[in-house]
C-alpha cells in the first residue's frame, strides 16, 4: 500500500521555546532559536495547509494532560498555527465519542505527547479512534507526530519497559504491540541522554529484520510514505541494523544472562541526513567525501 501520510517521531524534550522555564520572556526573539529552525516549525511547514492546518494535540499518554496540552497550544500559537485543539481522551469509551471522531475526521495533524506509551495503546488500541487514525494516515495528506511515548508507540511493535543498565540481559526489555502506523522498525526515545542503546540491541537481535531507531531529545525523523527518513532537530538519531548479524548466544542462555552479538551494524544521523527503508542506504547531507563520489557539495 502506498502511504500518503507523513510520520514525525521525536525523541522527547521538544524545544517549544522557553515555555517550561521559570522566567519565560514574552519577547519571542529573546528565547531559544526554536521558532525558526525547530521541529514544531517543520511540522507546520509539512502540514497540508501550513498555518491554517487543523492540529489536534493528543495528551492521552500524559499524567498531566491539561498542562502538557496547554504548552503545545501556546508553542504552536507563537509559531503562527491558528487552528489548534486538544483531545482529552482518558477512557476507552471517549475514543468512540462522535464529537471527537468528527474532529479527527477533519484534522490535518495529530500531535501525540509524551508520557506512558502503554497507557496510550491500552486506551486507544482497537477503538474507532485508532481505526480512523490509521485510515487517515494511509489515505490522506495527514501527519502523525509523536514525541517520547507518542513516538515509541507509532510502530507495529513498541518497547514499553526495560532499564538501560540491564538492557543487554536476556528478557529485560519488554515489547508489545504499538499503534501500527509503520512496520519493520522499533523506536526508542530519550536515547542518547538515557543511554538506551542496549534496549535497541536486544530488540533487534531477537528479530534482525526490524530496524532499531534511537531518537535523541529534541531530535526526530520525518518519514515520508513509510520509506524515506530525514533527521530533524538538534541532536542525533541512531539506527541499529541487525540484518548482518553473524552470531549470538540469545537462544542458548537463560533469562537474566548477558547477550553476546557479533557484527551488529549501526548508523548515526544528524540534521538533514536521510535513510531509505527500502534500499537501506544512508545519505550524509554534508559528506566530506561528496567530491570523491562525484556528488556536488552544498557550497
Amino acid at each position: 500500500m502506498d502511504i500518503k501520510g507523513k510520520l514525525i517521531i521525536i525523541g522527547g524534550a521538544v524545544d517549544k521555546g522557553s515555555f517550561t522555564e521559570g522566567h519565560f520572556d514574552q519577547d519571542v526573539t529573546k528565547n531559544l532559536n526554536f521558532f525558526e529552525t525547530g521541529i514544531l516549525r517543520r511540522l507546520i511547514e509539512e502540514s497540508k495547509h501550513n498555518n491554517e492546518s487543523r492540529i489536534e494535540i493528543l495528551t492521552t499518554a500524559s499524567k498531566i494532560p491539561k498542562e502538557v496540552g496547554a504548552e503545545y497550544v501556546k508553542a504552536l500559537a507563537h509559531l503562527g498555527a491558528k487552528n489548534v485543539g486538544v483531545f482529552d481522551i482518558t477512557k476507552r469509551e471517549q475514543a468512540a465519542d462522535p464529537e471527537i471522531i468528527k474532529r479527527l475526521e477533519v484534522a490535518d495533524v495529530i500531535m501525540v505527547t509524551g508520557g506512558d506509551q502503554l497507557r496510550l495503546t491500552s486506551i486507544l488500541g482497537g477503538t474507532l479512534f485508532q481505526d480512523l487514525l490509521l485510515k487517515k494516515y494511509q489515505t490522506e495528506e495527514f501527519i502523525y507526530a509523536g514525541t517520547s511515548a507518542g513516538a515509541a508507540a507509532a510502530s507495529n511493535n513498541m518497547i514499553y519497559q526495560g532499564s538501560s543498565g540491564e538492557a543487554l540481559l536476556k528478557g529485560e526489555v519488554k515489547i508489545t504491540g504499538g499503534m501500527g502506523l509503520i512496520g519493520g522498525v522499533i523506536i526508542d526515545t530519550h536515547f542518547v541522554q538515557r543511554g538506551r542503546i542496549g534496549r535497541l540491541f536486544q530488540s533487534v537481535v531477537s528479530n534482525p529484520r526490524i530496524l532499531g531507531i534511537g531518537l535523541g531529545e529534541d531530535t526526530g525523523l520525518l518519514i515520508t510514505n513509510n520509506v524515506t527518513m530525514e533527521a530533524i532537530g538538534s541532536g542525533l538519531v541512531i539506527l541499529v541494523d541487525g540484518r548482518e548479524i553473524k552470531d549470538t548466544n540469545l537462544t542458548q542462555i537463560e533469562l537474566g544472562k548477558p547477550i553476546s552479538i557479533n557484527h551488529l551494524v549501526t548508523h548515526v544521523l544528524s540534521k538533514f541526513d536521510t535513510y531509505d527503508l527500502t534500499t537501506h542506504k544512508m545519505h550524509i547531507h554534508t559528506s566530506q567525501y561528496a567530491d570523491d563520489l562525484g556528488v556536488p557539495t552544498d557550497d
